[in-house]
């Protein structure tokens, strides 16, 4: 009714209409009603501001009281230079929620942020530990790249970290297929431990294949190595390959492994194969069920081929030697590609001195429980 009324209407009074219509609902109040809205915007916006220059009062407040009830002579306290917030879990309501890490993954219960006085042993400092310097080696396919997370939360607390890439892994440019034994594949472990100054120790940690690699070096420098941590590692015992360790697994079991594996004969198909590459479509599966995407990600643009020769090797372990160095074992219990059943068959083969459990880790918690992880590190390097 409203369209017609204003095509009949005369050419002149239409331009006065047509605004008069916009403004029907307060025609008299609607030439000022620009500055009306204006005036209660910059209202609320005052009230806002003085809002938070209150809080903000409030806090220094609450933080100087907090001072002096600790007795802080200096009035400061150390700078976390995290980049995750720190805060106690359950904390304020939904509606005053703190930002969240950088992270887009949420945080586990099982994977928390840890403070330093929530490790065990926390009354041991560093300087007194045998030795504060942890070599981690990675596993098959695997290379120093994996260890990122926990190479940056060790540093942090103040120890010295040394992520190897064995031969042809990680930026290690050997050729794959041209690794024929197990000497040649740790060499790159052998040779650092060979260079370091008599009476220098370190602590070996160990993953998947790696664990194999940290037991070679074991026989070969046990002076040098303070404890050995195995992470859902191939512990053997003497004169068994880590081959030996696979082929151990229930019969008719889901092996993923098995599905997984793609075997590469560089010689020719007449003789043995020189590597195997896994099959990047059920590599999350495999190995990263509960790890972040980014993660997964990262790991299947790196992984490179795993060598054959040194899976087929049979170690030789002694008591004089690899069984002077005291050996720790993490358990992954979502682990796919060493089953939990396995890591406890090769635990009570080779007892080790303590076994701990990373709850809800997959095959890889590096990626997967990376907090926990470092504890466990942290608390096994303090275990007098």
């Amino acid at each position: 009714m409203g369209n017609l009324c204003t095509c009949f209407s005369p050419k002149t009074p239409v331009k006065t209409k047509k605004p008069t219509k916009r403004l029907q609902g307060n025609p008299q109040t609607a030439p000022n009603s620009s500055n009306r809205w204006t005036r209660i915007r910059s209202t609320r916006k005052d009230n806002h501001d003085d809002l938070i220059h209150e809080q903000a009062l409030a806090a220094a407040i609450l933080f100087r009281q907090h001072q002096q009830q600790n007795g802080s002579a200096s009035g400061s306290f150390p700078f976390d230079r995290s980049v995750s917030l720190r805060h106690p879990n359950g904390s304020g309501s939904k509606k005053t929620q703190l930002p969240r890490s950088s992270s887009s993954r949420a945080r586990s219960l099982t994977d928390p942020l840890l403070q330093p006085h929530q490790l065990v042993n926390q009354d041991i400092k560093l300087d007194d530990l045998e030795t504060k310097h942890l070599v981690l080696v990675h596993g098959g396919g695997f290379g120093a790249w994996c260890w990122y997370k926990t190479i940056a939360l060790l540093e942090e607390g103040g120890f010295k970290v040394t992520a190897v890439d064995l031969t042809g892994s990680g930026i290690h440019s050997f050729d794959t297929n041209g690794i024929t034994s197990l000497s040649q594949y740790v060499k790159p472990l052998t040779d650092f431990l060979d260079k370091l100054a008599d009476g220098e120790k370190t602590i070996l940690v160990g993953h998947d294949f790696g664990g194999a690699c940290i037991s070679y070096a074991m026989e070969l420098f046990p002076h040098k190595v303070s404890k050995a941590i195995f992470v859902a590692a191939a512990m053997l015992t003497n004169g068994q390959s880590t081959l030996d360790m696979f082929s151990q697994k229930a019969a008719g079991s889901s092996d993923l492994m098995q599905q997984a594996q793609i075997f590469v004969y560089a010689n020719g198909n007449n003789n043995p194969p020189t590597a195997i590459n896994l099959d990047k479509s059920i590599l999350r599966d495999l190995l990263f069920n509960q790890s972040p995407g980014k993660d997964v990600a990262l790991a299947s643009v790196s992984i490179r081929p795993i060598p054959f020769a040194p899976v087929l090797e049979k170690l030789s372990l002694s008591d004089l030697k690899y069984g002077t160095v005291r050996r720790f074992y993490i358990e992954t219990p979502e682990d796919n590609a060493i089953p939990i059943t396995l890591q406890e068959s090769m635990i009570k083969s080779s007892p080790p001195e303590k076994v701990f459990r990373l709850k809800g880790a997959d095959h890889s918690p590096f990626f997967s429980k990376p907090q926990a992880l470092h504890k466990l590190l942290v608390e096994i390097s303090k275990i007098p």
